[in-house]
């Protein structure tokens, strides 16, 4: 049997990057998405929960900051799979038997 985790406890990888990486070095998101290359309007919505994490993106925080790409992209998934756990009795999916 796994253990299901309860939703709660999935952070956005964007809110938990935006108090734990941005705010403490003390870089504001225009600068941050100059120094990535990317577009303010990208990195915001990433910072503030609405936008997923991409891998090009977590390869950018990792070599600006050095926290894991992958570690940032499993913060992801589980918070992604999180979501989807609280509406899972709602997929009528049958499992499926091979003949």
């Amino acid at each position: 049997m796994a253990l299901k985790m309860h939703s709660s406890l999935a952070v956005h990888v964007g809110d938990w990057l935006k108090t734990e990486i941005v705010e403490p070095a003390g870089i504001n998101v225009k600068a941050l998405a100059a120094h990535f290359g990317v577009a303010r309007k990208t990195l915001s919505t990433l910072l503030n929960g609405h936008a997923a994490l991409t891998a090009d993106m977590a390869i950018r925080f990792e070599k600006a900051f050095g926290v894991k790409a992958d570690t940032l992209m499993r913060m992801q998934v589980a918070y992604e799979l999180a979501q989807a756990r609280e509406h899972e009795d709602a997929l009528a999916v049958e499992r499926l038997v091979a003949a």
